[in-house]
């Protein structure tokens, strides 16, 4: 069995166990697993952590891993799944790490020109970005440019680059195949329906936030740790922080247009407390289809990874007689200005989205580091999105970069 091949002891003992489980679960299981050699961008990472769980519990390769600096993290990783190439995108932790794993037969390679190496490894099956931020963007379009099919996390690829992404996977006949527990409930809602029922109107849920129901003067004296208390997911700090602002809410919207080809105005978002109906698609003659399951992002992350075919998930079964109850609400786009500032970004068009995610990254980053207040995120996203001139149709990746800058230069030149 090649996928283990140089996977040392390591490797024997993870090819010992998937064949003692899969044993029990049918030799097509086996067939379709071993097909599988998997790259994973971002792996130590709250998506990355469990995509490393879902792969080991299907028994694929992997062929190669990054992280950004958690070298500690990342060496557990890398000996206890034994990948081709281990990639840093930060020189020092790279230095470090490399000096640390000496004695392991694995490529270490460092920053974009490693990610986007890994990306477009020939023998990849698939390609799993979960970087956080626009970095995630250029191995994005390394992975699409090789073909590569792309469970796709990083929301800010589509976002800032939609265009280009789109684009591209159409032209090296790549799927993107989504990752978010909201894209992957409409991408599984529209499965069977391609090319001859088009939606009418998608239905986005949002969990609301550790804030839903606050009121902007409610919001003033916000401390970190407040809004990085999500009442349903376990996620990283700057998601965590997009979800309290509903930023992630308005960043998903984006994404939806890219990804099934809908206007904004077809887009509602629905606050869902409980986090159990995932997202819904309503059709021409008005029937609503949507998914459902406990808040576990390794469903989604596994039938990304093993699409079209379903497998046994290691989660929670969701009953709906211990739920009780869903409830449904609207969001307020007054208090929380990120979510009006994404739709209008979209609406607008050309590089506005690229613009407001810059200008996130960097408020949220002050934020973070306690320089800025909670409510000043949004007003600088707003402001940034008003005051900076951005709307060019037809873009290249360059352009991209220069439009997240001046966002990023913006907030900067404005957090006081």
């Amino acid at each position: 069995m090649p996928g283990w091949a140089a996977g040392g002891v390591n490797g024997r003992l993870q090819q010992a166990d998937f064949l003692r489980k899969a044993a029990t679960r049918g030799t097509i299981f086996l067939k379709v697993t071993l097909l599988k050699k998997i790259t994973i961008l971002g792996s130590t990472g709250s998506i990355g952590v469990q995509s490393l769980q879902v792969c080991k519990n299907m028994g694929y390769h992997i062929v190669a891993l990054s992280a950004n600096s958690s070298i500690d993290q990342f060496e557990a990783q890398v000996r206890e799944f034994c990948p081709q190439y281990a990639v840093l995108a930060d020189e020092a932790a790279y230095n470090r790490f490399t000096r640390r794993i000496a004695d392991l037969p694995i490529k270490v390679l460092y920053g974009v020109e490693g990610l986007c190496k890994i990306a477009a490894l020939p023998q990849n099956d698939i390609v799993l970005n979960a970087i956080v931020g626009i970095a995630g963007l250029k191995p994005t379009l390394s992975a699409l440019e090789a073909g590569h099919d792309l469970a796709l996390a990083n929301k800010e690829s589509l976002v800032a680059g939609g265009k280009l992404v789109t684009e591209l996977a159409e032209k090296r006949h790549a799927r993107i195949l989504p990752v978010d527990s909201e894209h992957s409930a409409i991408f599984q809602c529209l499965s069977g329906f391609e090319g001859h029922c088009k939606p009418q109107k998608i239905i986005l849920t949002a969990s609301g936030g550790p804030f839903f129901g606050k009121k902007r003067d409610e919001l003033q004296n916000v401390e970190l740790s407040d809004a990085l208390n999500h009442p349903n997911w376990s996620m990283g700090a700057k998601i965590t922080i997009d979800s309290a602002t509903l930023m992630n809410k308005g960043l998903e919207v984006i994404e939806a247009v890219w990804l099934f080809g809908v206007s904004p105005k077809n887009i509602e978002i629905v606050v869902q407390r409980e986090s159990i109906v995932h997202s819904a698609v309503e059709f021409a003659d008005h029937s609503v289809i949507a998914q459902l399951g406990l808040p576990d992002m390794k469903i989604p992350i596994q039938y990304a990874l093993t699409y079209p075919k379903r497998f046994p998930c290691e989660v929670p079964r969701l009953s709906l007689k211990d739920i009780a109850k869903l409830t449904f609400y609207e969001p307020d786009m007054e208090t929380f200005e990120c979510l009006a500032a994404c739709i209008e970004a979209i609406t607008r068009g050309g590089l506005y989205p690229a613009v407001v995610n810059g200008a996130n990254e960097q408020a949220v980053k002050l934020f973070l580091a306690g320089k800025i207040p909670f409510l000043k995120i949004g007003e600088l996203v707003r402001r940034a999105l008003n005051e900076i001139d951005c709307p060019m149709e037809h873009y290249h990746l360059d352009d991209v970069f220069r439009a997240d800058r001046l966002a990023r230069d913006f907030v900067l030149q404005n957090a006081d």
